[in-house]
């Protein structure tokens, strides 16, 4: 079975302090080590972070795979409702221009894209609800980013695909700090930090005549809006429907609610809430796999937290490599089984595609050779085998040839059928059950696959 998650993986933004990242090697801060075993409240926090190195390999890269994205048109002619999870890089703001940015480490930053999702605009506070009745057009939805700038909100959103992405960048426009404060000065007045206060330490390295305001949406920039401008992005899709995104709604404004009443200030922590515990969570509400807890104790967090680029390999895999066509394996994982009988969804199917992208360049206000590292499991880690095996298969990252790969494997899926579901593998009224089902939906998947080719091959510039 495909692992929802990965375990032992240390954490970024310490790992950053107690040492450094030369190409593949960590080289430690001994003096910085030393200072953490003093007797004061992070000695536990220190502990955690030496034992998750000793235990857990890593790997450092620069952007180094096929850059390219995806016709945006074609796809939501298919999958109007999506959601896309970003791995982003780490961030190097050159010095000398606006609010200095001490760079975050090689663990870098995620996002998710919500399409058919908008701001409730009215609210004067981060809100999101589903867009509209009808199904959404490219582009039309909201990108949520969580930042430990916040103080009363885990995330905020940003209105409109491209801007998440690109700011107010045209394709193939510099970056120049004339575009970076035109793209600055329409966040403001799309109002994506309307209601939002920020912890008063972020405000300690505010520059002298910069009003509070404009500091806030500096800091943001290229983290929370905007992120190619100072980030590579790594992002996968998702392939939802309306029910499914509804769900997705309702957890996020939950996740809010207490921050938005003050009854909870908001408190990021790399191993207890990061941004990609969000992410992962919302997907969840959506039946992809189980949550992943927030705030569990430290000693337990610190070995098991969720990082943007390995949680990226996870989803792709989730998306396209559970093995679909052995239906007991499906029914031992709980939570495809539970789709599968519930709503009639196999997580693994077409659809689910990567698209990579380097940060804006030229660009006059940010470094563009950036690192994501993965944090991988002792010994035998295997996930760069299976990033690189993304970047590599054309089924991953075509659209084509995706809706090619699974119209072959729901059709050998059908065609070995059993004419009826007997002996040992159908022992049981539980599993009998989900054997039907099982079949249901793949039959199911496969018609709406095949009405999906006859949509595509009359989307100009498109062949089925």
């Amino acid at each position: 079975m495909l692992p929802a998650r990965l375990i032992l993986r240390p954490a970024r933004p310490i790992l950053d302090q107690v040492g450094s990242i030369t190409g593949e090697q960590w080289v430690p801060n001994v003096e910085f080590i030393s200072d953490w075993f003093q007797p004061i409240r992070f000695r536990v926090i220190a502990w955690s972070v030496c034992a998750s190195i000793l235990l857990t390999g890593c790997t450092s890269t620069l952007f180094n795979v096929p850059q390219g994205t995806l016709d945006e048109r074609a796809y939501t002619s298919l999958y109007p409702w999506y959601a896309e999870f970003c791995a982003v890089s780490e961030i190097s703001k050159k010095p000398g221009f606006g609010a200095e940015i001490v760079p975050g480490g090689p663990g870098g930053h995620s996002v998710l894209y919500l399409n058919g999702v908008c701001r409730v605009k009215d609210a004067h506070y981060p809100v999101v609800a589903l867009c509209g009745t009808n199904n959404p057009g490219p582009g039309e939805g909201v990108g949520l980013s969580v930042n430990d700038h916040y103080r009363n909100a885990n995330w905020i959103a940003t209105e409109g695909r491209d801007f998440v992405m690109h700011g107010d960048l045209a394709p193939g426009e510099p970056l120049t700090r004339e575009s970076y404060l035109r793209t600055q000065a329409k966040a403001k007045a799309m109002g994506i930090l309307d209601g939002v206060v920020f912890h008063s330490r972020v405000f300690d390295d505010q520059p002298a005549g910069m009003s509070g305001i404009d500091f806030m949406y500096d800091m943001s920039i290229a983290t929370d809006y905007a992120i190619n401008l100072g980030r590579d992005r790594y992002c996968a899709r998702v392939p939802l429907d309306r029910a499914k995104m509804a769900g997705i709604v309702e957890y996020l404004n939950a996740v809010n609610a207490p921050y938005r009443s003050g009854q909870q200030v908001f408190e990021w922590n790399v191993v207890q809430n990061n941004c990609s515990h969000l992410a992962h969570n919302a997907l969840a509400h959506a039946g992809l796999w189980p949550e992943w807890g927030t705030d569990r104790p430290l000693i337990i967090s610190a070995f098991d937290f969720p990082v943007p680029k390995n949680e990226f390999v996870n989803l792709m895999r989730r998306t396209n490599d559970m093995p679909i066509t052995d239906p007991d394996a499906m029914y031992d994982d709980e939570t495809a089984r539970a789709a599968i009988i519930g709503q009639g969804w196999i997580d693994t199917g077409p659809g689910g595609l990567a698209e990579a992208e380097r940060a804006v360049r030229p660009n006059d206000v940010y470094n563009t050779d950036l690192r994501l590292i993965f944090y991988d499991e002792p010994i035998f880690g295997h996930y760069q085998k299976r990033w690189d095996k993304i970047w590599s298969d054309p089924r991953y990252t075509n659209l084509h040839a995706n809706l090619d790969h699974f119209a072959r494997l729901y059709s050998t899926i059908l065609a070995t059928k059993p004419p009826v579901e007997t002996g040992e593998s159908a022992t049981g009224k539980a599993r009998a059950a989900f054997y039907a089902s099982y079949y249901q939906t793949i039959a199911a998947e496969k018609a709406k696959l095949d009405a999906a080719l006859g949509v595509l091959s009359v989307v100009p510039g498109q062949r089925s």
